[in-house]
């Protein structure tokens, strides 16, 4: 059915080819198709992006012209309002087709129809259902614009999501919920992040793309340490974070350097080295490395020795600092 309108209307927009569309939704609604389906199918009917919303409720739904989703604000856009509030809109560039204000219409009364089968079926969850949901990598989009919706924030609104290790926050910067190992908080995007607690942070992306902040975040708080480096932002992590969410543990056990790092914290004292080895890292002076880990500066020259000679490199040098920042990273990502 992709591109019927354009050659429907490149043909006339006769009484024969407004049935073929009336069909075309009729169809989509007798066989109760969701509301995901119903604006990707109009999409690639029109052949340019539509969208649906409803403010009552919280549905809010966009589609590109090949039907696949999309969660920035749409342009001005002809639109037909529903049957008891919302509306609908196609976003075509240029001038209208004939056939697209019967598009418009058809479209609106298939969305009130369908709209009314699902109206319902978030009632009566709790926040952490409505977190779970919005995160979840198997949710459509309206039920995740519902669920955000009863949690409070529109569909565009910018958020992180955050994945606790030692969760549950008690004072947490926004709804959250118990997911596997991990607790997610759905936090607006300018709030504070807590101290005292092992976070991976998100970024910040439109709430529609809650799961995509999720699945950074939880990447970002396997990289953590915690008492050395208790919060990871994904946007801090730059080509660290893609590799880090493909590379799997196996992969991990072949390379050199973490291998050399597995020896060294079997030695006596091994833990503490590579806590020093992290301070190192993550600070711009052995003074200050020294610091976050509460020892004297003066104790640091001989164990970074002994680890760089350990190692088989200066971890002092540039290449070396880089060499020994991937190398813990990979490590802790593979022992979380």
């Amino acid at each position: 059915m992709k591109g019927l309108l354009l050659r429907l209307s490149a043909l006339d927009a006769d009484a024969a080819s407004a049935v073929r569309v009336i069909s075309f939704f009729d169809t989509l609604v007798a066989q109760h198709a969701g509301l995901e389906r119903l604006v990707a199918s109009t999409a690639e009917l029109a052949e340019c992006p539509v969208g649906l919303s409803v403010p009552e409720t919280g549905v809010w739904l966009r589609a590109d012209e090949d039907g696949r989703s999309l969660a920035e604000a749409p342009p001005p856009a002809a639109s037909r309002q529903l049957e008891g509030g919302g509306r609908v809109w196609l976003e075509r560039a240029g001038q209208p087709l004939p056939l697209d204000e019967i598009v418009l219409e058809r479209f609106a009364i298939a969305a009130a129809v369908l709209l009314g089968e699902t109206r319902a079926r978030l009632s009566g969850l709790d926040d952490p259902a409505l977190v779970e949901l919005a995160v979840s990598a198997s949710a459509g989009d309206a039920e995740r614009s519902r669920a955000l919706h009863l949690l409070g924030f529109s569909p565009l609104t910018p958020i992180r999501v955050l994945a606790v290790k030692d969760g549950p926050l008690p004072e947490p910067p926004g709804p959250q919920a118990a997911i596997g190992d991990r607790h997610a908080v759905l936090a607006p995007a300018e709030a504070i992040v807590p101290d005292g607690h092992t976070i991976g942070i998100g970024p910040a992306v439109p709430a529609m793309r809650a799961q995509q902040s999720w699945q950074a975040a939880r990447t970002a708080v396997r990289l953590t340490t915690p008492g050395v480096v208790d919060a990871v932002t994904w946007d801090q992590l730059g080509a660290l974070g893609p590799l880090a969410s493909r590379i799997r543990p196996e992969e991990i056990d072949e390379i050199d350097d973490v291998r050399a790092l597995d020896r060294l914290a079997e030695e006596p004292g091994g833990r503490e080295t590579l806590d020093v080895l992290t301070a190192v890292v993550v600070t711009d002076s052995v003074r200050k490395a020294a610091t976050l880990i509460h020892r004297h500066h003066s104790s640091m020259a001989g164990r970074l020795a002994r680890a760089g000679a350990a190692l088989g490199f200066d971890v002092s040098s540039p290449s070396g600092r880089f060499r020994l920042t991937l190398a813990l990273g990979l490590r802790r990502l593979r022992d979380s």
